[in-house]
């Protein structure tokens, strides 16, 4: 698998004894990402065994404590490792000043460099790009400023179709030029077109982390045809009122914004506290978009 979400937290508000705040855990295409950091979340690492050597960049989507008060904890617990490899955090305007300011309040030295990435566009931007993936904000709809993060794999090379590629006198020095699509001519001039000797590479998958919302359909062409998509379900539409009024979303809300965008898969989480059955917001999304499941601290989610 290409794509594997690991859910570390993914309650709304404060945290509770089995309630954590967001957080979670992203492999990509070989590349480990951590997307919010509510209280706790360096704990639920430890749980559910992410290794800290792995991160190497954090994305935080707004500056509300359940989905931000965890990053000072975990860069801390990074000096104590000794950790030497820079660390960069995506996050709104501020972050860098609040995080620092605590670092250096308790005196929380670190040998690893510390680079933050602030911003402030309304629009969707391309963050970050390597040679694996492409990260995109999603811009929201909250109190305050907030956005989520489209994490997409770039394209891949085509496989080699071994069994055809033998038929033929082909120099293995080849193989990369192959696979990068070229045609491959033989010492005898005849030419091998590239389609019959490679298989077509498996689609790039793509995952959007949308964390609180109000209702937003402005999202649905950044996130079209996601792979896995994570939204906010705050509420159940008894409590819609609410959820206008604090602007967050209610699960069939977010399965609308699922449907209407062709998602393939849908996770719901950021639950209030007044639920004690977080089932009923599974049965309420399941109305207008079947392919819905639960987020839960440890469950994975792999495409």
């Amino acid at each position: 698998m290409s794509l594997r979400l690991t859910i570390l937290g993914c309650h709304s508000a404060t945290p509770r004894v089995n309630a954590f705040p967001t957080s979670q855990y992203l492999e990509i295409n070989d590349r480990h990402f951590i997307i919010d950091c509510g209280e706790g979340t360096q704990r639920q690492m430890r749980k559910y065994k992410v290794g800290f050597s792995k991160i190497n960049h954090i994305f935080i989507s707004h500056l509300h404590g359940d989905h931000f008060y965890g990053l000072v904890g975990l860069l801390s617990t990074f000096g104590i490792l000794n950790r030497e490899k820079e660390l960069h955090v995506f996050g709104p305007k501020g972050i860098k000043e609040a995080t620092e300011m605590l670092l250096k309040i308790s005196q929380s030295h670190s040998k690893f460099e510390l680079i933050f990435h602030e911003l402030a566009s309304k629009k969707s931007e391309l963050i970050f790009e390597d040679d694996k993936v492409y990260v995109h904000t999603i811009p929201l709809n909250h109190r305050v400023y907030t956005n989520g993060y489209l994490f997409k794999e770039k394209e891949k090379l085509k496989k080699l179709h071994i069994q055809k590629i033998e038929n033929y006198s082909i120099d293995k020095a080849d193989f990369l030029n192959i696979k990068a699509g070229r045609d491959v001519v033989l010492e005898s001039g005849e030419i091998i077109p590239n389609d019959e000797l490679t298989l077509v590479p498996e689609k790039p998958k793509i995952f959007a982390y949308c964390s609180d919302t109000s209702f937003f359909p402005s999202i649905i062409p950044i996130i079209e045809g996601a792979d896995l998509l994570y939204h906010e379900a705050t509420f159940l539409s008894d409590k819609e009122d609410l959820a206008e009024k604090t602007l967050h979303s209610t699960a069939a809300q977010a399965a609308t914004i699922a449907k209407q965008a062709n998602v393939k898969n849908l996770v719901l989480g950021h639950y209030s506290g007044r639920y004690k059955d977080i089932q009923l917001f599974k049965n309420e999304a399941e109305i207008i978009f079947k392919n819905t499941s639960l987020a839960e601290p440890g469950i994975i989610f792999e495409v």
